[in-house]
This record gives C-alpha cells, structure tokens and sequence, in this order.
C-alpha cells in the first residue's frame, strides 16, 4: 500500500529530521556535537537500468544468515497478513501505532545488549564489514560515532516525535500533518540502521540470550511492515555493491523463502 506515494514525499523537513548518511570506514573521525540536518546516503550509488548489481559476500561468515539460526522465528509462514490495514482502520492511525510499538520493541532488544554495545566493543556504528553509519554534525560533516551513542541521538529524537502532538496526535480531532509519511519513513530508517547494528556486532550476544527467534520475528515483521507501506528503502537496505549491509542477505534469504511475502 503505498500512501507514502500520494501524499508525497516531502522529505526535507528542515531542522527536524536527522538523516545520518552512510559512509565508508576510512571517513576521517570528528568529536563536533551532531545536530538534526537533512542529508544523503553516501555510499549508495543506483546501477544504470539493466545492469546486473553483484553484491560483496560477507568476508566472515555471519551466523544470522547460517542454519538453523536463520529460520528460528516465533511465527510461521508469511508475516503479510500481521501487516495488513485491518478493516475501517484509518492507514494513518495503523502506521502510528505500528511505528510506535516498533520504536518500543526495538528499545527493549537494544536494552537486552546494551551492555555488550560500549565505546570499546562498538565504536563506530557498523552494519556490514566494511559499512559504517554517521551523522552529520553542526557543521555539516560526516563524523563517526560510537554506536551507543548513535543509537542514543536516534531514540531520543524518535521519542521526541512520537510525543509531539503536531506530528504523533493522540487526541481526538487532531489532524495528522501533510508531512507524517515523510517523518515515518526517516523513523522506518534510523531504526533499519539499528537492527544492522544488533545483527551484525551482537547477534552472538543475541545467541547468548536465546533470544534468535524473536528478534527474527520482530524483524521480518518490521520487513513485512515496510514493503506493505512503501517506508523500506531497499538501497538503505542492502547498502552498496562493495559495502553491503548484513541484514540485506538476511532480507534476500527471507524474501526467497517466502517468509515476507
């Protein structure tokens, strides 16, 4: 359902969205204090129509994307019907609340690891072997962060929309702004970046827990979620053909199983 597509895409929103564009390792590391700023991604250049993309094989083998790890799930089959608008729900009203229990969702699992993800283990924000998260910072430039911290700066703000009642409205009568689609599919991104971290720095800390199957439940859900309503960026997704994201395989392997359709 795309009605991302027509209400549009204004997605330069300016001063309250982050945009943290992905940037290779070898960017140069800055201490400035990040601040909110509209950017773009980095590394990501789009193939010319027709061109046959070959993305870089993990040079380490991942567990995620390894039997039986790969299949545990707490649900079975598709996760298209858990994503469906359901009958007389506005489609406004249901992407809220899903944003909303995503956010809460995905702030517990972090909680569950959030010891394992320090300054020393994490830090830069990592979501491939050679693919690094930045932000950009006052002065407009690229500048590493430990992933702690970058997921810090992308909870807050998430939080920070999700109780402001111009864009999150809980009372009745209170319209949704014209740029709502646009603040959930920033929303949809940052957190896309945060399960990149979880599976690719801690997913051994995840097997530690025993707690594989629902993280894979919640994230083909939040997969499902995102092609269902036009927020998933596949680009953001996979990364580039030479700095691929971890999740991007996952996502390939999920998708030719069926298991988000």
């Amino acid at each position: 359902m795309s009605f991302f597509n027509t209400l549009g895409r204004s997605m330069g929103r300016k001063g309250s969205t982050p945009t943290t564009p992905t940037a290779e390792a070898s960017q140069p590391q800055r201490k400035d204090t990040p601040r909110n700023q509209t950017g773009h991604h980095a590394s990501t250049q789009g193939p010319s129509r027709g061109e046959l993309v070959t993305y870089a094989q993990p040079t380490q083998p991942k567990l995620f994307l390894e039997r039986p790890f790969v299949d545990a799930s707490l649900v079975k089959g598709s996760f298209k019907t858990l994503v469906a608008l359901p009958k007389y729900l506005d489609v406004m009203e249901w992407v809220a609340f899903n944003m909303f229990d995503f956010y809460n969702n995905i702030n517990t699992f972090y909680e569950a690891i959030l010891e394992r993800c320090d300054h020393k283990n994490c830090p830069t924000m990592t979501a491939g072997d050679q693919l690094v998260y930045t932000w950009i910072d006052s002065n407009n430039k690229h500048v590493k962060l430990p992933a702690a911290t970058y997921i810090d700066y992308v909870f807050t703000w998430i939080q920070a929309l999700l109780q402001d009642q111009s864009i999150f409205p809980t009372k009745a009568g209170l319209p949704f702004p014209p740029t709502f689609p646009a603040t959930c599919k920033h929303m949809y991104r940052q957190l896309l970046r945060v399960f990149a971290h979880m599976y690719q720095a801690h997913f051994q800390d995840i097997l530690h827990l025993r707690i594989e199957p629902h993280l894979n439940s919640l994230f083909a859900h939040y997969l499902a979620f995102g092609l269902e309503f036009d927020v998933l960026d596949k680009k953001e997704l996979r990364g580039s053909p030479s700095n691929p994201t971890g999740i991007g395989f996952l996502y390939e392997m999920w998708k030719e199983s069926g298991r988000l359709d």
